[in-house]
């Protein structure tokens, strides 16, 4: 069961988050600036009282997840583009995570759907005893009834203080075994695709964390500087290259310390088939007794 002050922290990360998520909404309508949508969202949590939990993703067409701006970015939604945009509130650790797609065109319109009312009914088979393996069924018969193939490795995640992913994950696919207990906190997100629902890494990285236990001896001056500001800042969540650009050999730094173990990256994750799209929904809940409550 969570305790009351963990509580309060969510039930305020998730009054800003839904705050935001109009605000991104509205946003995308007339910002199509990888840079702009991002550092806006990010500064708009800022100026909700909450902190992001990690760097506002941007992730067009096949690409899925993991796609934030750098500090130069000059990329910027086409019509045609199916973008999903994902961002985090965080108060003291305590985060949500959420999503929406969006495409200008409209001609995705039934993609979009399809991974929203995956999210709908998944969302209505939560409660306290149930297998995540019922939600996953829900989420890929959902999918497959529009005609898409849900993303099989990408999953929902349970979520701690200070950590996003805590080990247990929600399918979107029907399988798993763990069952869902009254206080427990996850972040369910089906992706639909129209290539083969798979995911692998792409080449483009933007976004590190620290990883936990690390040895923080660092030779390179600016590693160390890098590393300490780091700390003192992000913890283990996870960050963006362009919150440090101020840093010299920025990119050399981060290879350092990602050589040396210190560091964890997040490549963009990409559809296996080229030429697709992929769409995404979000939320974040707390599980109840005879239900759950949701968070944005």
């Amino acid at each position: 069961m969570l305790e009351d002050h963990d509580l309060e922290h969510y039930l305020e990360a998730s009054a800003i988050a839904r705050k935001i998520m109009k605000f991104g909404r509205e946003l995308v309508k007339a910002e199509k600036g990888f840079l702009k949508i991002a550092e806006s969202i990010e500064n708009q949590i800022i100026k909700e009282g909450g902190k992001p939990a990690f760097p506002v993703n941007i992730s067009v067409n096949g690409n899925a997840a993991h796609d934030s701006p750098e500090a130069s970015d000059t990329r910027q939604i086409a019509e045609k583009d199916l973008a999903k945009v994902d961002f985090g509130v965080m108060i003291e650790g305590f985060a949500i995570d959420t999503a929406f797609s969006y495409n200008p065109s409209n001609e995705h319109a039934k993609l979009i759907e399809a991974a929203e009312m995956a999210l709908q009914n998944a969302l209505s088979v939560v409660k306290a005893g149930v297998n995540v393996k019922a939600i996953g069924t829900e989420i890929e018969r959902t999918i497959m009834e529009y005609g898409f193939v849900p993303v099989e490795n990408l999953c929902g995640h349970s979520l701690e203080q200070y950590n996003l992913h805590a080990g247990v994950e929600i399918p979107n696919v029907a399988r798993g075994g763990y069952i869902l207990k009254e206080g427990d906190v996850f972040a369910i997100e089906p992706f639909a695709s129209t290539g083969k629902g798979y995911v692998n890494e792409g080449d483009y990285c933007q976004i590190w964390s620290l990883e936990p236990h690390a040895n923080m001896a660092v030779r390179l001056p600016k590693s160390r500087e890098l590393l300490a500001r780091v700390a003192e800042e992000h913890l283990t969540m996870p960050f963006a290259a362009r919150w440090f650009k101020d840093i010299p050999m920025l990119r050399l730094s981060l290879a350092d310390l990602e050589k040396q173990g210190i560091l964890h990256s997040y490549p963009v994750l990409k559809e296996a088939k080229k030429d697709c799209f992929v769409s995404q929904a979000e939320t974040t809940l707390i599980v109840e007794k005879e239900g759950a409550k949701i968070l944005v």
